[in-house]
């Protein structure tokens, strides 16, 4: 199982914090994004910040996913 995370703005438009998707042999987290982008447009527009086991994805650099990963999705955040 894939455990996906939603932050800020994207849980708003998902209406989830979290989602479990299954895992399957050679998923890779571009694979999760594009399915769940078909199930909620409105979220990923949001989307600026994606994170895999904990380590921030750059561009589209290869993450495959292994049984128990997680995918986090976030909009650009401030604070202080």
């Amino acid at each position: 199982m894939i455990r996906v995370l939603f932050f800020g703005p994207v849980a708003d438009s998902v209406g989830a914090r979290r989602i479990d998707t299954p895992w399957r042999t050679g998923l890779r987290w571009q694979d999760v994004r594009d399915e769940l982008r078909a199930r909620y447009p409105e979220a990923f527009g949001w989307v600026s910040i994606v994170a895999v086991d904990g380590e921030r994805v750059i561009g589209e650099a290869e993450a495959p996913l292994a049984d128990g990963s997680e995918i986090v999705f976030m909009s650009p955040f401030s604070g202080g």
